[in-house]
């Protein structure tokens, strides 16, 4: 075990170079002169210069992206084009709102999905399975937006049940993760069963049930236990979205999130902002893909990590 994890670590520093350097090329060669862009159009050849010089854009690339490279190893990514505070601390105090709507989110999605999958999977091929299913694509042909309205006017304007603007509290939290819940259920649920199903197929369920075991228990026990590793690998390779927030429901409801950053930046052309977003998101990818890997052999002692 300790022996994969090292080796794990040392095959993300190649993985994490590449991504720097892409990263770095985009914003260099294809971003265009980030001078112009702060500038603005009036602006004189003597003020882009010194914009350029600020920002040590005017360096060769080599010490370009050292400068980079040190900005990521400090995890200083240096000041927001567009509000000029350091960005480090942009993102420290807008990750905690997006980690309060998406974290449990993630879990009720999770915990749900995978109950009624299996509830699914029991009756499957019945006249309630197909009706769930049809159910299920129904609403994986809604937009978001249309939950979003949708649930704005009737529990928020026509009940008053819950807030539609602003942030502080349990009841300005419920009904972003409503929604969240009622637009990821259906394809999480259609992507659970289709695990389960797999499973059910298979000879060790079909022994369990000729040992006598109750429906119940195959499907609880037996099924559960072995269709874990893809519910896992589904699971935690959509955590790293947890950094990035949800945008369109930190949007419509101004929270003051990850997403909603996200969204401001690439509106202002704010670069470092983008930048950082990035490599955190790729950094989490890559740190996430490996705990998945250790949580399998915690699920499943029959797996081997090589």
């Amino acid at each position: 075990m300790p022996a994969f994890i090292v080796r794990r670590l040392w095959q993300m520093l190649p993985t994490m170079l590449g991504v720097v350097l892409l990263l770095f090329a985009l914003f260099n060669w294809v971003g265009g002169d980030p001078a112009y862009i702060l500038a603005g159009k009036m602006a004189d050849a003597d003020s882009i210069a010194n914009i350029r010089s600020q920002l040590g854009v005017d360096q060769p690339y080599y010490v370009q992206l050292w400068i980079f490279i040190r900005q990521i190893l400090n995890l200083d990514f240096g000041l927001s084009w567009a509000t000029g505070e350091p960005v480090s601390q942009l993102i420290a105090t807008r990750l905690g709102p997006s980690l309060a709507v998406l974290a449990p989110l993630t879990v009720l999605e999770t915990v749900i999905g995978v109950a009624l999958a299996l509830l699914v999977a029991f009756a499957r091929g019945t006249l309630s399975d197909r009706v769930v299913m049809l159910l299920c694509t129904l609403a994986m042909s809604v937009s978001i937006l249309v939950y979003i309205i949708v649930f704005q006017y009737g529990l928020a304007y026509q009940l008053g049940w819950f807030p539609v603007q602003g942030w502080g509290g349990l009841r300005h939290l419920m009904l972003p993760v409503l929604i969240g819940l009622a637009v990821s259920l259906a394809p999480t649920l259609r992507l659970y069963r289709s695990f389960v199903l797999d499973e059910v197929g298979q000879d060790y369920v079909r022994t369990a049930r000729a040992k006598g075991a109750s429906e119940r228990r195959v499907m609880w026990v037996h099924v559960l236990r072995n269709a874990a590793i893809p519910i896992l690998t589904h699971v935690m390779s959509s955590l790293p979205a947890l950094l990035i927030g949800a945008f369109l429901l930190e949007r419509f409801f101004g929270i003051p999130g990850i997403g909603r950053e996200v969204i401001l930046a690439v509106e202002r052309s704010d670069f470092p902002v983008i930048k950082a977003i990035t490599v955190y998101v790729a950094a989490a990818t890559m740190v996430f893909n490996l705990l998945a890997d250790l949580l399998y052999q915690a699920v499943d002692p029959r797996v081997k990590l090589a």
